[in-house]
């Protein structure tokens, strides 16, 4: 398979590119003030933040457990595996007023390397309706496989893209 030619952005002051962030990802305490709206309700205002920064992705929150508005999280169905975190299980999102299957992830067992994400949940921005960072409202990584947080600070292409498959 022929690969594409990526020429990434050049940053500007003040800016990440995620073609700096390394692969294996990192896993980073932040201090980034996250808030999250879903169904007409904050569900998180945390300050307790870890980012995992991997290359050609925007930066991937996850956030306390404890944080959560209580009631808002509960288990679905199906997992997945990633090579380096290990194996993911699922939350549904719900306030009284809505309901979003599988738009959270967790790490229950995190492998060797990655133990900060214990009792952490990422969330897809795009399956919310407002995430922001700092105050700044959170753009989605394209593509539905992806939960990256794209902001002014950080700069791409970002994969999930079109055209970003061969990456």
């Amino acid at each position: 398979m022929k690969q594409n030619r990526v020429t990434p952005a050049v940053p500007g002051p003040g800016q990440e590119s995620v073609w700096t962030y390394p692969r294996p990802p990192r896993a980073e305490p932040s201090t980034d003030r996250v808030v999250v709206t879903f169904g007409g309700q904050v569900i998180v205002d945390t300050r307790d933040v870890i980012r995992v920064l991997e290359t050609s992705h925007p930066p991937v929150y996850y956030l306390p457990r404890s944080a959560f508005r209580p009631g808002s999280l509960e288990p679905a169905p199906g997992n997945s595996w990633c090579e380096y975190k290990g194996q993911a299980s699922y939350l549904n999102v719900v306030t009284p007023g809505r309901r979003e299957e599988s738009a959270a992830w967790t790490y229950p067992a995190p492998r060797k390397g990655y133990e900060a994400l214990l009792d952490r949940i990422a969330l897809y921005p795009g399956r919310m309706e407002r995430c922001t960072v700092n105050g700044e409202r959170v753009q989605p990584q394209p593509g539905d496989f992806y939960g990256g947080w794209i902001t002014s600070r950080v700069v791409g292409p970002f994969k999930g893209e079109p055209g970003t498959l061969g990456w």
